[in-house]
């Protein structure tokens, strides 16, 4: 339950600068709200969080790396769109199971997918997960080839979507331009987000900004959150209507 999984892509055209002590030269970003996607059950550790809590929590590893944050639009160059949530598995309880009748029914109150239904469930989990690259190389034989990847997708799992996009395009273009992205996630069932995403997010920062040239599963130490006292974390953008 501890194993944590991470996708992180980069544009061809972005790549990191370096100091001549080997440490990154510092970049500036704004983040920006993309949106918080629940499962559809109550769940106080990530229900009862919000977005400047994510960020907040986010804002350490960031530094970690010399990402710094700033309210000043001319010197902003990422915006970073933050996204966090839960995935809801084909597998998890409150679906039930499998049907092959192809139409969906019910058992005990709980609803049983079509073979379709789940296929779709699958499809989606693996891109808000990241898993859709890794999983594609197996095709129908995924089932038997990487068991260990369908275990993922087909149950709940917190996760969090990083989109780092062009600011100054964006702010004086309209133009949106998406530079880098990093996508994690771990198990919901025996975790709790807020307390996991203090280690979830300092392990996966050694890819932000990075490519991991597909999936990457370790096991994770359990963390704790503190959410401290309020502070500004640069300019926020609007919500998105649909998940990353």
């Amino acid at each position: 339950n501890k194993i944590t999984g991470v996708s992180a892509k980069v544009s061809d055209d972005y790549a990191r600068g370096t100091l001549p002590n080997g440490s990154f030269q510092s970049e500036t970003y704004a983040f920006g709200e993309g949106g918080y996607y629940p499962a559809g059950i109550y769940d106080p550790t990530i229900d009862n969080l919000t977005f400047n809590q994510v960020a907040r929590t986010l804002a350490e590893p960031l530094a970690d790396r010399n990402f710094q944050p700033t309210r000043d639009p001319g010197r902003t160059k990422l915006l970073i769109m933050v996204y966090w949530g839960e995935t809801t598995g084909s597998l998890d309880n409150h679906w039930g199971g499998m049907s092959v009748s192809g139409r969906s029914t019910y058992d005990g109150g709980n609803i049983v997918l079509t073979t379709a239904q789940v296929a779709m469930s699958d499809a989606r989990n693996a891109a808000i997960l990241g898993y859709d690259s890794e999983l594609s190389e197996f095709g129908w034989k995924a089932r038997r080839e990487r068991p260990d990847l369908l275990a993922d997708i087909e149950r709940g799992r917190y996760f969090v979507v990083l989109m780092a996009y062009d600011f100054q395009l964006m702010w004086r273009q309209k133009k949106h331009k998406l530079l880098w992205e990093t996508r994690f996630s771990i198990r919901e069932n025996g975790n709790e987000f807020d307390r996991m995403l203090p280690a979830m997010a300092k392990y996966a920062s050694q890819y932000f900004g990075e490519n991991t040239h597909g999936l990457v599963r370790r096991p994770l130490p359990e963390g704790s959150v503190d959410v401290g006292a309020p502070k500004s974390l640069g300019v926020e953008s609007e919500k998105t209507d649909s998940p990353p």
